[in-house]
């Protein structure tokens, strides 16, 4: 079957790295670490596992930064050095370990991508101080155990992954499509669950106001997130294109910023007085109670600690790398709180109880009180993967929020 998979060697990422920034359709030329393969289809780990037939394998940014070589070499030794690419799935059932019995073939399941403890052939007894807790995000055996180094599906040697035509995925992992819920929808629980989780981690009050930094997928979701958890909180979200300022509009955001000047629109929406140095970035006295930082990149970090108003909160929800331009003095100066918010967990608390992160995104799709499917704007075929590439690195000409590779079933 055919596969696109990440394949090390310090040749190719030296090449991806000098030349990407330049030539950005290296990166998925062959030449450097993505590259396009025919692999026979993953055989199960062990007698807990399933095979599992893509339906949509979504596009992940996270897997887009890998492609380009722009994520922090941090993770590295914590999955495997080659892999088939992808986590956001919905999928078919076509092979059952002899251990499964609650699962038959032909069932249509979505999995949370983490490798934790369980999925890793540890007993309950032998699992890990925060697996036990079910702060499976935290887990700290993303290296050990029956499998090979990954921390998620998509990133480990042995799984597979949702960039091809099957993976393979754990018991542990897989929860059951609700009847009716369309496979859109489906896709879109992974990225949902990083917002629910995000917003969970650390309930606003409904007096606050909320700055979303990049209107993205993750941006989009965790808008979407705050309103279907309740949040009644005045939320201002940053949006470079049309497209995305109308998903904001269309998700319930109060005030939408073009990023013409975001300073100054920030600083005019939440009453902050405004300050030019002689060097240097704008310093803003005042801002917004909250930042949710959804893209990850030093610009837009940077951005939201001056833009968190003193002893505000910001929470990393975008995925960050090497950061070399971000000036750390707002924390200290505004005696900033910061916190992250890694994937999903089942140690949650929603209506007072602890959950999955899972559970609640799926509950909220299924019965209709959030509906993302319609972000999902282009499949594409497998075989098109450079066509997919070079489309979502130019937005400005493809207004596209979310993408994926679609299979026939």
């Amino acid at each position: 079957m055919h596969a696109i998979q990440y394949r090390f060697s310090y040749l190719r990422y030296a090449l991806g790295v000098s030349l990407g920034r330049l030539f950005p359709s290296i990166s998925w030329s062959g030449l450097t670490t993505t590259v396009s393969r025919n692999v026979t289809p993953p055989d199960l780990p062990g007698p807990d596992w399933v095979r599992i037939r893509t339906r949509l394998g979504g596009i992940c940014g996270t897997d887009l930064g890998a492609v380009y070589l722009h994520t922090s070499p941090y993770y590295s030794p914590l999955n495997s050095q080659h892999f088939t690419f992808g986590h956001e799935n919905v999928g078919s059932i076509d092979k059952v370990g002899k251990h499964v019995r609650e699962w038959e073939t032909g069932e249509r399941v979505v999995i949370e991508p983490t490798l934790w403890c369980a999925a890793r052939g540890f007993s309950e007894e032998q699992w890990c101080e925060f697996c036990a807790l079910g702060e499976i995000n935290r887990c700290l055996r993303y290296a050990e155990g029956d499998l090979a180094p990954g921390i998620i599906t998509g990133t480990n040697g042995d799984t597979g992954g949702t960039w091809s035509e099957s993976f393979v995925a754990h018991r542990s992992q897989l929860y059951k499509v609700p009847d009716g819920m369309s496979d859109e929808n489906v896709l879109m629980s992974e990225p949902f669950a990083c917002a629910v989780h995000a917003v969970l981690t650390d309930m606003p009050s409904n007096d606050e106001t909320i700055l979303i930094v990049g209107a993205g997928t993750i941006g989009l979701v965790t808008l979407a997130a705050l309103r279907a958890l309740g949040s009644k909180a005045r939320i201002l979200i940053s949006a470079r294109y049309e497209f995305q300022r109308e998903a904001a509009r269309k998700l319930g955001a109060d005030e939408i910023l073009s990023g013409s000047d975001l300073y100054l629109d920030v600083a005019e929406l939440t009453d902050a007085a405004l300050y030019k140095p002689p060097i240097g970035k704008r310093v803003v006295v005042g801002g917004a109670d909250r930042v949710y930082e959804c893209v990850g990149s030093d610009s837009t970090i940077d951005d939201s600690l001056r833009l968190t108003r003193n002893g505000g909160t910001v929470i990393i929800v975008g995925v960050p790398g090497v950061a070399k331009n971000v000036d750390w003095t707002a924390i200290y100066a505004q005696e900033l709180r910061v916190i992250a918010a890694d994937r999903y967990s089942h140690a949650d608390t929603y209506l007072g109880k602890q959950v999955r992160t899972f559970d609640v995104a799926l509950d909220l799709l299924a019965s209709g009180q959030v509906d993302l499917g319609w972000m999902l704007s282009r499949r594409y075929p497998l075989a098109e993967y450079k066509r997919a590439f070079s489309e979502l690195a130019d937005k400005r000409k493809h207004p596209i929020i979310k993408a994926a590779f679609a299979f026939p079933e």
